[in-house]
């Protein structure tokens, strides 16, 4: 699964158990887009790729610090959208999570990323993510652009 020693527990020190519980609800909830990542079966694919599991963990400390939802009351524009996402669905969290990692995927395949790259990536998939939460008509995180990546 892509995880960087022997015990996976380690991996875990940015995104916390959260980032297991975010992992576990994409398995179990988009089967067909969490195989397609674990697996690399989309697109023209680097030798060095990212790898899977701890891709998973950055995006949920990524997706934590973006939101600012270690704050009791959101400071930031995109905290206080996301707040309104959540109070219409008390699983907008887990699936921004699996938006954000079939997108970050995209990007990568877009960018012909390596290994190397996978920071570039990530700021990039951010800056993506931003512009879409920020889009007016978003009422639920199924009405952002990026959610029909998602396959069940």
């Amino acid at each position: 699964m892509g995880w960087q020693g022997k015990d996976p527990s380690t991996d875990f020190r940015g995104g916390g158990f959260i980032s297991l519980e975010n992992l576990l609800f994409f398995a179990r909830n988009y089967p067909k887009s969490f195989q397609e990542l674990l697996r690399k079966q989309n697109g023209d694919r680097a030798i060095w790729e990212y790898p899977f599991a701890v891709a998973g963990v950055n995006i949920t400390f990524m997706l934590i610090q973006m939101l600012d939802l270690q704050a009791v009351k959101p400071r930031s524009l995109l905290g206080a959208v996301f707040l309104k996402l959540l109070s219409e669905n008390d699983r907008a969290f887990d699936i921004l999570y699996c938006i954000t990692f079939k997108l970050m995927d995209q990007q990568w395949l877009d960018m012909h990323a390596t290994y190397m790259d996978f920071n570039t990536v990530m700021k990039s998939t951010r800056r993506q993510l931003e512009r879409e939460l920020l889009i007016e008509d978003i009422q639920r995180v199924e009405d952002m652009p990026s959610y029909k990546l998602l396959a069940r």
